[in-house]
């Protein structure tokens, strides 16, 4: 019986081998669903311990078996507070805050290490790696008395303030590099599944709000008799005891830029069309 299995298998491989590659694989539509995590002036240790969601739609051309172009939309929320940074009591202190949420449009190149053919029993799994250039906007915010403050306005570091001519306000848009890996698997010749984590190494270092050092309290006039957000909401430390937000003193660091990763699941759809055999 092994061997009329053997001979069977041998005079059938061929004909599927042919079925599979007759059937050319266009692209790729899908849903991303997961978590996003902040690093940066509030995490320094690159701690993953306050994810958020994160969802993406993608369209994927794919040029060959291994090879293909994404583009994606992508909408992530970021944030972190000093309150986790028990290791550091300086950064426990200054208990700064922030929450931002991130729409990130992408092109990103991805490379399969091994064929990928939908519906090929042989060739339906490979890891992949993918690389690429995106743009992204982001609005950082935090409360103050269960009352939401958008910080980029406020000018917590002095930008748009004449006292501080070389600060200017940040852009909310900045560009990001994407760089990831994921495993996939054909369900079945038109579904797939996977699992992506892609770090964004990103060209702003406000995503938190945060970078440079603190400036003089006169620097924001009190409204209406009583301290102005900005003043309250640029060294927090008045809430954990004696005032540390001295005019000068480091408040960033703005030798580093922020970042973000992104972990997801997905779901994917495959586009497909037929090749015709031609004759030997």
């Amino acid at each position: 019986m092994p061997l009329l299995f053997l001979v069977f298998f041998a005079m059938n491989a061929e004909p599927l081998k042919a079925q599979y590659e007759s059937v050319v694989m266009e692209g790729e539509l899908g849903v991303m669903l997961g978590g996003a995590h902040y690093f940066g002036d509030l995490n320094t240790r690159a701690r993953l311990n306050r994810p958020k969601p994160a969802a993406s739609v993608f369209f994927r051309k794919q040029f060959n078996n291994y090879i293909a172009l994404r583009i994606a939309g992508t909408f992530a929320r970021v944030g972190y507070s000093d309150i986790y940074n028990t290791h550091n009591e300086f950064m426990l202190r200054r208990n700064l805050s922030f929450n931002s949420n991130i729409f990130e449009l992408a092109l990103q190149g991805d490379f399969n290490f091994f064929k990928f053919v939908p519906g090929d029993p042989f060739h339906r799994f490979t890891p992949y790696v993918t690389l690429g250039a995106g743009i992204f906007s982001y609005d950082p915010y935090a409360y103050l008395d269960d009352k939401k403050y958008y910080l980029r306005p406020l000018g917590t570091e002095g930008q748009g303030n004449p006292a501080y001519p070389d600060r200017v306000p940040y852009n909310t848009m900045a560009f990001c590099v994407p760089f990831g890996v994921g495993v996939k698997y054909g369900i079945t010749n038109r579904i797939n599944v996977g699992v992506e984590v892609a770090h964004r190494f990103t060209f702003t270092d406000y995503l938190d709000d945060v970078s440079t050092t603190y400036v003089g309290a006169d620097k924001f006039p009190n409204i209406g008799g009583e301290p102005s957000p900005a003043l309250l909401l640029q060294d927090r430390s008045y809430q954990t005891g004696e005032i540390i937000g001295i005019e000068g003193r480091q408040r960033g660091f703005s030798g580093q830029k922020d970042q973000y990763v992104v972990a997801t699941v997905f779901l994917s759809f495959n586009l497909t069309s037929y090749k015709c055999p031609t004759a030997d």
